[in-house]
């Protein structure tokens, strides 16, 4: 079956890295190739730097090519050391089951698992590793590889001469096992192309190699650049953690909030990377960037784009009002766990809720406790100048009251002290 050249698409979008045939994209424009990407189940489910390897195969799938998401059910038993500066904690098989379920209904969600020309499967490879006895996996694929060549691949080079730690026999094999894949894939599927980050080259390369020398056959590698953003940190790492692909971890809002912090020098790459955006959007976009960065249009567009296509147009939009509502009188029509959400980063306090009862309690000295304003008197000139807010609307008399009423939900007052300074009160009995 003839297909576009997904090639074409790979290379502007910055998606190419290092690939096995120089003639890889010829051989893409005039086949349909069965295509893999394996996934590692350390957590029960993917997070956001997964998304640049699941949109890989489903750019794969919308070319006409038939993907394989490749479940690491034995090999997460084992551990990659790519990318790793020491050893990873062996998870059980109970565990690893367990993440295998979050991780493979994420997956069911991107790609099309219906019967079809270019079908999709989601695969475990504990299902071909497992039953093959230890003899038997040293004298075929153990066989075919050189010690010397292992330890000159970089996953394994980088911990023998930088890290005190070393590698484990364990995690030394890995680069067999994923070998391994790439033969059973091939045998069952006709899989003809491993896809990885650019930190599994040496994974794929053997890959490439177990087939051609066990199978005679020419099979094809190609890697991706891995996400950073430009300050060097990998991308979905915060300082609170991973941000996950699962809702019940990181919510939408905690999602769309993360995109919309984008630094400006990341987001034009980002979207080509990550969305499905033409090179006629993106050019437009790179320009008002350029020339309006503090409008932040392609920010809202990143976030908007990426929240919906893991969380769906509703979430989406409800993330949205969330966002916006920080600064505006909207937030009280918020629902408490989103209202919750949005000040997760604003320090809080607890107040008892008597001191609001009847005429309520004087902002002045509320703005002092929680440590709003530093003194009374400093307090009267904020909110004498118009600088002090309650639920989101501006109080300019020094006399005025919070009442009980004023709460949202019965129990929340936010209290804003200019553009970003924010408090959240917590009434309690």
């Amino acid at each position: 079956m003839a297909t576009s050249n997904v090639m074409d698409e790979l290379a502007w979008r910055g998606l190419v890295h290092q690939m096995t045939s120089p003639d890889l994209g010829e051989v893409l424009a005039k086949e349909s190739l069965c295509c893999y990407i394996g996934f590692d189940p350390s957590a029960d489910s993917l997070h956001v730097g997964s998304l640049l390897q699941i949109l890989l195969l489903v750019r794969m799938q919308r070319h006409g090519h038939r993907p394989i998401a490749v479940l690491g059910g034995a090999t997460g038993m084992i551990g990659d050391p790519s990318g790793k500066s020491e050893e990873r904690n062996l998870l059980d098989l109970e565990q690893v089951q367990h993440n295998l379920l979050g991780i493979r209904a994420q997956l069911e969600k991107f790609l099309d698992v219906a019967p079809g020309p270019a079908q999709a499967r989601i695969v475990n490879n504990y299902d071909w590793l497992a039953p093959v006895s230890l003899v038997e996996f040293l004298r075929t694929t153990g066989k075919c590889f050189s010690v010397n060549a292992m330890m000159d691949k970089d996953s394994v080079r980088t911990r023998l001469t930088e890290r005190e730690q070393g590698i484990s026999y364990t995690e030394f094999t890995y680069m067999l096992l994923q070998a391994h894949d790439f033969l059973q894939l091939f045998d069952q599927y006709g899989c003809a192309l491993q896809l990885g980050g650019s930190d599994q080259w040496g994974n794929i390369t053997a890959g490439v190699e177990l087939v051609r020398r066990l199978r005679g056959a020419r099979v094809h590698g190609l890697t991706s650049p891995l996400l950073t953003t430009s300050d060097g940190h990998k991308l979905g790492k915060t300082e609170k953690g991973a941000v996950w692909l699962d809702a019940r971890k990181t919510s939408p809002y905690q999602m769309y909030q993360y995109w919309i912090r984008t630094d400006d020098r990341d987001v034009v790459r980002l979207i080509k990377l990550l969305t499905f955006r033409t090179s006629e959007e993106v050019a437009e976009l790179e320009t008002e960037v350029a020339a309006h960065p503090e409008q932040r249009r392609a920010q809202r567009l990143l976030a908007r784009d990426l929240t919906t296509l893991v969380h769906g147009d509703g979430a989406t939009e409800e993330a949205r009002k969330a966002s916006e509502a920080l600064f505006g009188s909207e937030i009280a029509e918020l629902e408490e766990r989103t209202l919750l959400e949005v000040m997760a980063e604003a320090p809080s306090t607890e107040v008892a809720a008597s001191e609001f009862e009847g005429a309520g309690k004087p902002l002045v000295d509320l703005a002092v406790q929680v440590g709003l304003c530093a003194s009374k008197s400093a307090a009267r000139k904020d909110i004498v100048g118009g600088g002090v807010y309650v639920n989101n609307a501006r109080v300019s008399d020094a006399s005025a009251t919070v009442t009980a009423e004023r709460a949202m939900h019965g129990r929340y007052v936010v209290l804003r002290k200019g553009k970003k300074t924010f408090h959240l009160v917590k009434l309690v009995k």
